[in-house]
């Protein structure tokens, strides 16, 4: 006796495959997910560096007010960071106001070191304002 064809035949085929898709599309959202947390991971750490870059100036700064206006002056290139610039401006008298620049790898530097706010050709930047004032 032969098996009767029903109208079921292949579904099992057609379901498997649909399975694979939504596994698939599943696997590429994950991926998708780790490489952003991976980037935004990365940028807070630059951000950190940023920061302890600044803050260590600010320190110096504090540790000798009296020659803290020697530490003004042209951008200053910083290891730390990639394509790390900083930059110490006294914009009134007893003021400091410290900026970190980077860029980071996959990203497109300022074109001009006249863009705000860094003023410097970076893509991000980190800026501490601080007064120190000389004791008596």
């Amino acid at each position: 006796m032969m098996p009767f064809k029903t109208d079921q035949q292949g579904i099992v085929l057609l379901e498997a495959l649909i399975a694979i898709l939504i596994f698939s599309m599943g696997i590429l959202a994950l991926v998708g997910l780790q490489a952003s947390m991976i980037k935004n991971t990365t940028g807070t750490k630059f951000r950190g560096d940023a920061s302890y870059i600044a803050q260590q100036v600010i320190g110096a700064m504090w540790a000798d007010p009296a020659n803290a206006s020697t530490l003004v002056g042209a951008n200053v290139s910083v290891l730390e960071l990639p394509g790390g610039k900083r930059t110490v401006t006294q914009p009134t008298t007893g003021q400091f106001k410290v900026i970190v620049g980077w860029t980071e790898p996959s990203e497109t530097a300022a074109v001009s070191a006249t863009t705000a706010p860094c003023f410097m050709t970076v893509a991000h930047c980190y800026t501490a304002i601080a007064n120190v004032v000389e004791n008596e």
